[in-house]
C-alpha cells in the first residue's frame, strides 16, 4: 500500500527541516564546483569482478572488544554474493514483515515485544529531577536525557549490562514547551539555555530485564554532554588561527558540541560522534566583509541574517559578525570516553570538517585505524581517514588513550567514483545499464597527511578546517547526500546510505551518473564497495549499488537482483547497522512513499541478497535513528514524533499516550519467547 505524499521534499514536515538542518533543501546546495564525473575513464584502475571475488573477505580483527553498535558484531561466514529467488529466510531475517502504515505507534512483527528505554527529560545524572514539561529549567535539562535522540551505541560491561551512549541531534523549541509558552520571535534566556542543555550526548547504564528489554539503572557513569561542555581540540588544526575566538584565543578549547547525528563505537570502547548541520545555528554571515572568509562561510551554508533560534541575542559566539571563526569550531568528529565520566571529550581535526553524518571504524591488515564518514549535503562527498600509527587491542584506560591519539595523525582521503558503463546507458531514469548493475571502480584521493597538504593552494591546516573546498579542488565525486557509512564485520565490504537528492539533474546541477543514477532522486540508494585486496588502507576500490530505493512496482528501483514483487517498499535510507550474521539493517528518514519511517533488514550475500523486509515502523511523523541489532534485541531511537503538530494541536501522543505531548525516545524490541 502506497500512501499519499508528505508535504515537504523528502517526506519531512517543514518544521523538521527548519529546525534540524536550517531548511537546507529549500536553499541552493553549497557545492557549486564543476567537478567532472569519470564514466568509463580509468577503467583499468581495478577489475570490479576481481575485487568482488566469489569468496567472502573477512573483516580485520578488532581485538577482543565486541561493542554492540552499527560497526561491530560477532564474525560469521558470509555466503557467496549472487542473485536468486525467494527462499527460506536467512538467519536474522526470519520475521513477518510489517506493512506500510501511518499509525501513531511503534509497530513491530508478530511474536515480538517492545519497551521504552529512555525518553526526553528522563533522569540521566544521579540526582536529576523527574521531568515536568510545565516546569523545565536549564539546570534540570543538563542532568536529564536530551532532545531528538539519534545515534545509539552500546558498550558491554559484562553479561546483559551495557553503557548506552545516545546523540541528541537538535532541538525543536516550538514543540518543547506547552502551548503559549514559547514565542519563536522572542525566546527567553531560560528557554535558550534549556535548548543548549538539550543538545549533545547522554551516557546511561542499561541492563536487560527479565522480560528481555533494556532498562536504565542508576549508575556513576550517568553523564550529559551539552553545548556548555568543554572540548579539547587535537590534530593538525589545533591552535589554528581559523579556530581562535575572543573566548578562546588559543584555538584549542571549544565549548560544546551540536547537531550530533550518527556516530560509531570504536574497538577500544569510546564513541565517535559526527557534528552535522551546525551551519544553521549562526547568524549574520552577510556582515563578514573579507571575500575569502565569505566564500568559506557560503560553502558551509552558514546563514545570513538572524537565525531561527535567535541564540545570537544571548551569546555573541552565534553571531558571525562578532565571532567570524566560531562556525569553524563545529563540523568535527568528536570522541567521548563513556568509561571515564570525568574525561574531557575531544574534537579530532585530522578527520576533516564538514557535515559529518557518522564516523565508523575499521582496522587495516597492518593494524592501522580507518574512519569512514559522509558529508550529508546534496552533491557532497565521501571521506576516509587512515591513521599513521597502529592500533593497540584492548579497552583499558591505556589502550583507550593510545588509540584515541591515533586519530590525530594520518591521511585524509576523499572518494572519486568511476562507472564502467557507457554514458549513454545512464539516462537518469534509474534503469540499469546493459550489464544489469550500476557498478564500477574508484580511488581515494589524498587531501592531507600530518602537516603535508596534497591540494594546491591549501596548507594541511586549511585542508582540515575547510575540507569541503579542498575536496572540490581535488575533484571528488558529487554524491546524493551521503549519510551513514558502515563496514560489514562479516564480509569486509563497506556500505553507505545515500538518502536522496531531488536536485540531481535539475537545471544547472550535476546530472545522473552511474553511482547516482537517478535524476530527481527522491528515494535514495545504498552503495556497497570493497577496498582493493580487502584492506581498508587501500587507495582503490570496486563498487556497486546494492539498492536503488523506492516503490518496487516502478521501473526505477533495484533490489540487488532480488525479485521486486517480494520486497518491502523502502525510501530515504539514512542510518545503517549489521546484525551478527552480516545482514544489513537500514533506518529511513523521510519516507517519500507516504508511510511512516521504519527499520528494514536486507541480506547482502547469497540467494536472498537484496530481499528487503520491513521490521518495524515508528510513530507518525517520526524518524528512525540509531539502530543497534544484536542476536537478542534491536534498539532504535525515535526522533521527532508528531513532527507536523504543535503543543496546542499535537499529531502524536507517543510514547506516553492519552493527551501527552510527544517525546523523542529510545526503544528496545525483542522476540517474545513466552
Amino acid at each position: 500500500m502506497i500512501l499519499p505524499l508528505f508535504v515537504h521534499a523528502g517526506g519531512r514536515a517543514p518544521l523538521t527541516c527548519e529546525y534540524r538542518c536550517g531548511n537546507a533543501c529549500a536553499h541552493e546546495a553549497p557545492n557549486t564546483s564543476d567537478n567532472e564525473y569519470f564514466g568509463e575513464v580509468a577503467r583499468g584502475v581495478l577489475s570490479r569482478r576481481g575485487v568482488f571475488r566469489a569468496g567472502a573477505v573477512m573483516a580485520a580483527a578488532a581485538g577482543g572488544f565486541a561493542a554492540l553498535s552499527a560497526t561491530t558484531a560477532p564474525p560469521a561466514l558470509a555466503a557467496r554474493p549472487g542473485h536468486g529467488t525467494h527462499g527460506r529466510p536467512v538467519p536474522g531475517t526470519d520475521f513477518r514483515p510489517v506493512a506500510p502504515n501511518r499509525a501513531d505507534a511503534l509497530t513491530i512483527p508478530p511474536g515480538y515485544r517492545q519497551n521504552v528505554v529512555i525518553r526526553w527529560g528522563d533522569p540521566v545524572v544521579p540526582g536529576a529531577p523527574e521531568f515536568d514539561v510545565t516546569r523545565q529549567s536549564a539546570a534540570a535539562q543538563a542532568r536529564q536525557f536530551g532532545y531528538n535522540n539519534d545515534f545509539v551505541g552500546l558498550i558491554p560491561q559484562g553479561r546483559d549490562r551495557y553503557l548506552m551512549v545516545v546523540n541528541h541531534e537538535y532541538t525543536t523549541e516550538v514543540q518543547m514547551f506547552p502551548a503559549g509558552r514559547y514565542d519563536p520571535a522572542n525566546p527567553t534566556r531560560e528557554q535558550v539555555e534549556i535548548a543548549w542543555a538539550a543538545h549533545g550526548l547522554s551516557v546511561v547504564q542499561v541492563v536487560r530485564g527479565r522480560d528481555g528489554g533494556l532498562e536504565v539503572v542508576p549508575s556513576r557513569y550517568g553523564r550529559r554532554i551539552t553545548l556548555d561542555t568543554e572540548f579539547e581540540v587535537r590534530g593538525p588544526a589545533a591552535g589554528s588561527v581559523h579556530l581562535r575566538t575572543s573566548a578562546d584565543p588559543t584555538g584549542r578549547k571549544v565549548r560544546g558540541t551540536q547537531n550530533n547525528c550518527s556516530g560509531g563505537v570504536t574497538p577500544w570502547g569510546t564513541v565517535l560522534s559526527g557534528e552535522e548541520n551546525f551551519h544553521q545555528y549562526f547568524a549574520n554571515s552577510e556582515q563578514v566583509t573579507d571575500p575569502v572568509a565569505r566564500a568559506r562561510l557560503k560553502r558551509y551554508g552558514v546563514g545570513k541574517g538572524a537565525s531561527t533560534r535567535k541564540w545570537e541575542r544571548f551569546d555573541r559566539r552565534w553571531d558571525v559578525a562578532a565571532e567570524p571563526n566560531e562556525p569553524n569550531r563545529f563540523g568535527w568528529v568528536v570522541e567521548i570516553d563513556p568509561n571515564d565520566p570525568a574525561s574531557t571529550p575531544v574534537k579530532h581535526t585530522a578527520l576533516g570538517r564538514f557535515k559529518h553524518e557518522a564516523a565508523t571504524v575499521k582496522i587495516t591488515k597492518d593494524g592501522r585505524v580507518v574512519v569512514y564518514s559522509g558529508d550529508d549535503e546534496r552533491f557532497d562527498y565521501i571521506y576516509k581517514f587512515v591513521s599513521k600509527g597502529r592500533y593497540k587491542p584492548g579497552t583499558s584506560a591505556h589502550a583507550r588513550r593510545h588509540n584515541s591519539a591515533l586519530l590525530d595523525e594520518g591521511t585524509l582521503y576523499v572518494a572519486k567514483f568511476t562507472g564502467d558503463s557507457p554514458a549513454g546507458e545512464i539516462d537518469g531514469s534509474g534503469k540499469p545499464p546493459a550489464d544489469g548493475e550500476f557498478d564500477g571502480t574508484g580511488q581515494w584521493i589524498p587531501l592531507a597527511a600530518g602537516n603535508r597538504s596534497f591540494v594546491d593552494g591549501f596548507t594541511a591546516e586549511e585542508v582540515c578546517v575547510f575540507t569541503r573546498l579542498a575536496a572540490d579542488k581535488a575533484g571528488a565525486t558529487k554524491m546524493d547526500r551521503p549519510e551513514d557509512i558502515e563496514p560489514n564485520p562479516v564480509n569486509g565490504r563497506i556500505y553507505a546510505a545515500l538518502t536522496n537528492n531531488s536536485d540531481r539533474g535539475a537545471a544547472g546541477k550535476a546530472g545522473a551518473d552511474e553511482v547516482n543514477p537517478r535524476n530527481g532522486n527522491k528515494n535514495g540508494h545504498v552503495l556497497e564497495w570493497e577496498e582493493a585486496g580487502g584492506d581498508a588502507a587501500a587507495t582503490t576500490f570496486s563498487w556497486r549499488l546494492l539498492l536503488v530505493c523506492g516503490d518496487p512496482s516502478t521501473a526505477d528501483t533495484y533490489f540487488g537482483g532480488f525479485p521486486k514483487d517480494q520486497v518491502s517498499p523502502i525510501s530515504c535510507p539514512d542510518n545503517l547497522a549489521f546484525d551478527p550474521y552480516g545482514n544489513l539493517w537500514i533506518a529511513t528518514d523521510g519516507n517519500a512513499l507516504g508511510s511512516n519511517d521504519g527499520l528494514f533488514s536486507v541480506p547482502v550475500d547469497g540467494p536472498e541478497r537484496g530481499h528487503v523486509k520491513q521490521f518495524l515502523t515508528v510513530p507518525v511523523g517520526a524518524e528512525t535513528c540509531g539502530p543497534v541489532v544484536t542476536g537478542d534485541f534491536v534498539v532504535v531511537a525515535v526522533q521527532h514524533p508528531g513532527e507536523d503538530g504543535t503543543p496546542a494541536a499535537p499529531t502524536s501522543h507517543w510514547p506516553d499516550g492519552g493527551n501527552a505531548m510527544p517525546r523523542p525516545a529510545v526503544v528496545s524490541v525483542w522476540r517474545d519467547c513466552h
